[in-house]
């Protein structure tokens, strides 16, 4: 499988919002497949396809049901409207987040859009401020390059061979770059340069595990 040629967001966006009351910050990113918004809404929310490219994942994916996620996040469907809007709650750690995804047909194939929202309670502001927005980001971009090249080999299934590339060098000078990219994103929402840059070198050493 070709990782080399497969990328993960095209479009990266740091913002703020507010949810029942309380504010939040979000963390969006978006990039288009070359396949059409039926076949993009399949692979992810087929539990079959969802473990070729993601995780193991279990429960019922309908409005209302609980999912689980393997060795990760549990949550609830909040809103389901195929073939375009999917919403959950993002359980995890003693945390609650929430993830709304989007599939639009686009001119060169299916747009992706995806957001977490995340709380500023104290845990979730402490995490923040260690490694701000691409501890969510980047972790967030491994799925969607793994999606990308599960997309692009007819169907097999591509976790072991993302896990394999992202340990080598050419993966974790992506892993970097993709933290470089979203501290810059934080940049132009407005956080100071050298706090963006320092969360952002903490979220590379994270996801390489160097130093």
């Amino acid at each position: 499988m070709e990782f080399s040629k497969a990328f993960g967001a095209s479009f990266r966006e740091v913002g703020k919002s507010e949810r029942d009351g309380k504010p939040t910050r979000t963390v969006r990113a978006s990039r288009t497949y070359p396949t059409n918004q039926s076949d993009l809404w399949s692979a992810l929310t087929e539990k079959v396809r969802i473990q070729r490219w993601f995780a193991e994942v279990s429960g019922d994916f309908e409005l209302g049901g609980r999912f689980a996620i393997k060795d990760n996040a549990d949550g609830e469907i909040i809103a389901c409207e195929p073939p375009g809007i999917l919403a959950l709650t993002w359980e995890f750690s003693g945390s609650i987040s929430w993830v709304s995804v989007t599939v639009e047909e686009a001119e060169d194939g299916a747009l992706l859009t995806l957001e977490h929202e995340i709380p500023t309670d104290e845990k979730s502001e402490a995490h923040w401020v260690q490694y701000g927005p691409g501890a969510t980001g980047v972790g967030w971009e491994s799925a969607f390059i793994g999606l990308d090249v599960y997309l692009s080999s007819d169907g097999r299934p591509s976790l072991d061979a993302w896990a394999a590339w992202a340990e080598g060098a050419q993966g974790k000078i992506t892993l970097r770059t993709w933290a470089k990219a979203w501290g810059e994103a934080h940049v132009i929402s407005g956080a100071p340069k050298l706090v963006a840059n320092g969360m952002a070198d903490r979220t590379a050493d994270f996801y390489t595990g160097e130093s």
